[in-house]
């Protein structure tokens, strides 16, 4: 896991699990999934999955293994054993276009838009809801980041988890 290996007992330890996905003997790609608070660092906030909900992240196909479909079979895989363990709702988020293809195959709605930026310590986030989205949908995605539509400003603030 990189630079991020170092990060992988306390993630387990907090109740976090990892999924790897396998192209014959070799790991392909890896993905994480939490029913506890994350902090999701591209848009510096945390969400915290309501009883019942579960958040995927940080899922990465490695570069040796890019464009294979590893990412799409690893997102349905933890999509698929959620649904098995009884998980009702999942969340999921995409930087840029990556994924987003395969993240609407296995199953998800865009709800929400995020735009960021960081400049001298600061960070400008707006938060705009998808056309369409269905208004109880929006209000419990916002709900778990614990977030309004809308723009605000604020320190910016890295963290490591």
């Amino acid at each position: 896991m990189g630079t991020e290996g170092d990060l992988v007992a306390a993630r387990v330890g907090r109740g976090c699990r990892c999924f790897g996905a396998l192209l014959g003997d070799e790991l392909a790609g890896y993905g994480w999934l939490s029913t506890g608070p994350e902090w999701i660092g591209e848009i510096q906030l945390e969400i915290t999955p309501r009883q019942g909900e579960a958040y995927i992240w940080n899922c990465v196909t490695l570069p040796a293994h890019r464009r294979k479909g590893v990412f799409g079979a690893l997102v349905a895989s933890i999509v698929a054993q959620a649904r098995n363990e009884g998980v009702s709702r999942l969340w999921i988020g995409s930087v840029g276009h990556l994924g987003q293809h395969s993240v609407v195959q296995a199953g998800f709605v865009p709800v929400v838009r995020f735009d960021t930026i960081s400049r001298l310590g600061l960070r400008w986030l707006t938060i705009l809801p998808v056309e369409g989205v269905e208004p109880g949908l929006l209000a419990a995605a916002l709900d778990v980041m614990a977030v309004r539509a809308g723009s605000s400003v604020r320190r910016s603030r890295r963290r490591r988890h």
